[in-house]
């Protein structure tokens, strides 16, 4: 899987986000995660929805029955990037709960292809990841 996914950021960055093959239309953003026992930054591309101006992401893992790493990463550590066409957004990752989740899990399911056989095939409940904006305090 990593070797595909070494390819799918390649092609990524280098076609401006636009893809070929069995990823062609698809959203995809690229996620940066931080290790959460390495400490080193992952780069895993997702399917994405926009949801209200906010990107989510669904933790399917390809319906296997663990979370994906950069999943268990953004419970240890949820400052993240994302990077879009001509982007590279500092954000923070939330994951959703309730009716918020049920809601972006259902707009997921029916926007990316394949997910929702996903869904269905993994024997846990998916996460839904929301990103949002990085903002430094002030004092």
């Amino acid at each position: 899987m990593r070797e595909i996914n070494r390819g799918v950021i390649s092609e990524f960055r280098a076609n401006d986000g636009l893809l070929s093959g069995p990823m062609e239309g698809t959203p995809i953003l690229l996620l940066t995660t931080t290790g959460h026992r390495s400490g080193n930054a992952h780069t895993t591309p997702v399917g994405f929805i926009d949801a209200g101006g906010r990107l989510a992401v669904a933790a399917a893992n390809g319906g296997s029955d663990h979370h994906p790493d950069w999943y268990r990463n953004i419970e240890g550590h949820n400052q993240v990037t994302i990077e879009l066409p001509g982007a590279s957004i500092p954000s923070i990752a939330t994951i959703a709960v309730g009716t918020e989740r049920a809601d972006l899990l259902e707009q997921l399911t029916t926007t990316l292809p394949g997910m929702a056989d996903h869904v269905s095939a993994a024997a846990r409940e998916i996460p839904v990841v929301i990103f949002g904006e990085a903002r430094t305090r002030s004092s």
